[in-house]
């Protein structure tokens, strides 16, 4: 485990030095944002098309897409009582909400679980988001966002970022195929998988291109730290929980703790510009979930793998 961090942690400060050293004169944001827009469009429904088509359905495709959305919300509902709690301004609070309900699931859990577990773990991550943590983030966090900030004018319907979705729309093709029997052609299974297997490096890069060292300020760092126990402590053990009342054991049962244990999403920053939260606050918070994460993982997936199966 240890040495499958070390790895990613590679790509993550190879892409943290690119904010520094700007080869070519590329900005760390406008090569994130080529990263993610070829990831996005391109390589991620490559991706879920490859691990779909041919999957075997069931009763555990709808347990893990439930598990993916019951997280989300038992993390809202984590903050929204922290913020009871601690009268914490709206425009924080609603940060604060983001990071701990949508954990990284894929940018970061994909290439973890993938190195662990091999090729199969990528059902679960793909069931996880496309199915649960993607609509989930275009909808309900937008509404979080939404709530606790300042739209801007004349913005357009929740339902639009859904319809331009090529994830979401490449995840129901593969359902259809899958479910009409229709065999996935060996020449297009050769193509869309270099296309697949890029979308893991290309991740990992893009994280720590979008890491804000400046966001670190003494002001956020008690709600700061409290944010990071609550998404590397608190949610994997709810989700430990969880997954074991839905029947997880395993194998499966420790890559959906490490899922629910993932640092804080990065598009939650995004959100933040666009709708005036504390985006400070929120850059923080990606920065401390992602350096303790190199400590929580492996403790979950050391103590989650020696329990009986």
């Amino acid at each position: 485990m240890v040495q499958v961090l070390m790895q990613m942690g590679l790509l993550i400060l190879f892409g943290a030095v690119w904010r520094t050293l700007r080869p070519g004169g590329l900005d760390a944001g406008t090569t994130r944002h080529v990263l993610t827009t070829l990831v996005f469009n391109l390589l991620l429904p490559a991706l879920v098309l490859t691990v779909l088509w041919d999957a075997r359905l069931g009763l555990d495709s709808v347990k893990l897409s439930l598990y993916g959305a019951a997280i989300v919300f038992i993390g809202a509902g984590v903050a929204w009582l922290m913020g009871r709690a601690g009268r914490i301004q709206r425009h924080r609070l609603g940060a604060a909400m983001l990071g701990i309900a949508f954990a990284n699931i894929t940018y970061m859990g994909l290439p973890l679980l993938e190195h662990l577990y091999g090729p199969r773990a990528r059902a679960i991550v793909v069931h996880l988001d496309v199915f649960a943590g993607m609509p989930l983030v275009l909808t309900f966090g937008l509404l979080i966002a939404r709530q606790h900030g300042t739209p801007p004018r004349g913005e357009g319907s929740l339902l639009r970022p859904l319809l331009v979705n090529p994830p979401i729309w490449a995840g129901i093709a593969a359902l259809a195929l899958n479910l009409s029997g229709i065999r996935q052609p060996a020449g297009l299974q050769h193509f869309l998988e270099p296309l697949a297997d890029a979308v893991a490096p290309l991740m990992l890069i893009a994280v720590g291109l979008s890491l804000q060292w400046q966001a670190w300020r003494r002001a956020n760092l008690p709600l700061g730290l409290a944010v990071m126990v609550a998404k590397m402590i608190v949610m994997p053990l709810l989700g430990l929980g969880l997954a074991w009342l839905l029947g997880f054991r395993g194998e499966t049962l420790t890559a959906l703790v490490l899922e629910a244990g993932m640092p804080c999403m990065l598009f939650g920053v995004v959100y933040c510009d666009r709708y005036r939260l504390d985006s400070g606050f929120y850059a923080m918070t990606v920065l401390l979930t992602a350096l303790s994460a190199t400590l929580t993982l492996p403790f979950w997936h050391r103590w989650v793998g020696s329990l009986p199966a």
